[in-house]
Order: C-alpha cells, then sequence, then structure tokens
C-alpha cells in the first residue's frame, strides 16, 4: 500500500489520470525526477514502519524517519544498490528531528499509533513546516491528523495531495470534506487487513512460545501505547 502510494505521486498518476479524461497530450509537463531525487519521509519507524522503509530505499528513494526515541541509522546491506544512492535510512527523534523530516519530505507517510504523544501531530504548525506541495499518505491512525487543518492546507496547495486509510471517525461521515475534494483518495481502513492465513501462524508460534516459557511475538507494550 505505502510502496504503490508513493509510486503513484512519485510518477504523477493522478495528473496523468486527469488528462487522459480530459483528452490532453502534454508528455513535457510530466517527467518525474529520479527516485534518488525524491525523499520519503516516515513517521514512525516500528515493524511496519520500518519495512515501508527499508521498501523504499530498495526502489532508490531517499529516506527519512522518525520515531519518539532513538534508533540507529540503518543501511541497506545487499548487493543490489546503486553506488551513487545513499541507501541509509536517516532515523531522527524528538521535537528537533521531527522538523528535520518535515523539512525534508516530498512524500510523508505516518505510521503512528494513537498515543497522547502523536495525537493531533499533524496540525497546521507541522504542515508549515512541510515542502509546499507535500503529499500525504496516512495509513497509521486517523487521531494523528487534525482533519480541519490539513483540509485548509489542501485547499491553500501548501499539501499537494492526501491518501487516507484511517479517520477520527469511521466509516468516514459522507458529508466530510475530505470526500469532495479533487486531491484525496480515501481508501476504507484497508492498508493492513489482518489474513487469517499469516495471522494464524503468528498465533501458532505464540502458543508453542509460551508453552516453553519463551517471549511472545509483537507483545503490546500497554504503557507506552503501542
Amino acid at each position: 500500500y505505502v510502496v504503490g502510494h508513493t509510486l503513484r505521486y512519485h510518477l504523477s498518476i493522478d495528473k496523468l489520470w486527469q488528462q487522459t479524461h480530459a483528452g490532453i497530450w502534454m508528455s513535457t509537463r510530466i517527467i518525474p525526477s529520479l527516485a534518488r531525487q525524491r525523499t520519503v519521509g516516515i513517521l514512525g519507524l516500528g515493524e511496519l514502519g520500518g519495512s515501508c522503509a527499508e521498501a523504499l530505499t530498495r526502489l532508490h528513494f531517499q529516506v527519512y524517519g522518525w520515531s519518539r526515541t532513538e534508533k540507529q541509522q540503518q543501511k541497506r546491506s545487499d548487493h543490489d544498490h546503486d553506488h551513487d544512492h545513499d541507501n541509509t535510512i536517516h532515523c531522527c527523534h524528538g521535537p528537533e528531528g521531527l522538523d528535520i523530516v518535515l523539512a525534508q519530505s516530498d512524500i510523508l507517510v505516518l505510521l503512528l499509533p494513537d498515543t497522547p504523544e502523536t495525537h493531533h501531530i499533524i496540525h497546521r504548525e507541522t504542515l508549515s513546516k512541510c515542502k509546499p506541495g507535500v503529499k500525504l499518505i496516512n495509513v497509521g491512525r486517523g487521531s494523528a491528523i487534525q482533519e480541519d487543518d490539513l483540509l485548509e492546507a489542501l485547499h491553500s496547495g501548501m499539501v499537494g495531495g492526501a491518501t487516507l486509510d484511517v479517520f477520527q471517525q469511521e466509516p468516514l461521515p459522507r458529508d466530510h470534506g475530505f470526500w469532495n475534494h479533487p486531491n484525496v483518495l480515501i481508501t476504507p481502513h484497508i492498508a493492513a487487513k489482518t489474513r487469517a492465513t499469516t495471522a494464524s501462524t503468528v498465533i501458532a508460534e505464540n502458543i508453542q512460545r509460551a508453552e516453553r516459557g519463551e517471549p511472545l511475538l509483537y507483545v503490546v507494550d500497554r504503557e507506552a501505547g503501542y
């Protein structure tokens, strides 16, 4: 989901779709930059965020990540890489680190949990620190975005587009401003659906671990909230 919509924004697929339906041929106006010239910021470097960051570096995007606590810089070590490309996942943390990621990102991906620290972390002030026309993808929790502020930023062009899979209220009310905005794509909380085939494997593994007295996989820290 994240890689797909990142590529959609990177390749200006929405504009091409509009041109197609308008019968317009304007090839010189939509030429994407190289992936290594595009920066993707990921807010939330847990299991999902880390996996997305790794996948995007494999496609040669510049990747900046932000987390609540400090993480080590990560460098892809496989042999299939471009020596001219910096394959480091640049890890930032804290308020200053958040500002760095916001300022660097052409495409900003939210993979944050719902905690007091992340509630409405994206609002008018943080959006003003982003590059003009930044594209936003939210697949974490709807509570991370102050939705009225995002709508205002979309109307002004401060945010160039938003792909939203999660919302403060679900299902999203029919009278919500997101529905009719031309630069918003809404998906009904489907980015990371739990599938029986994979979930059952983890459940079975954890049962075996519990019986052996071993640590369980994917334990939630109730104090941290994720």
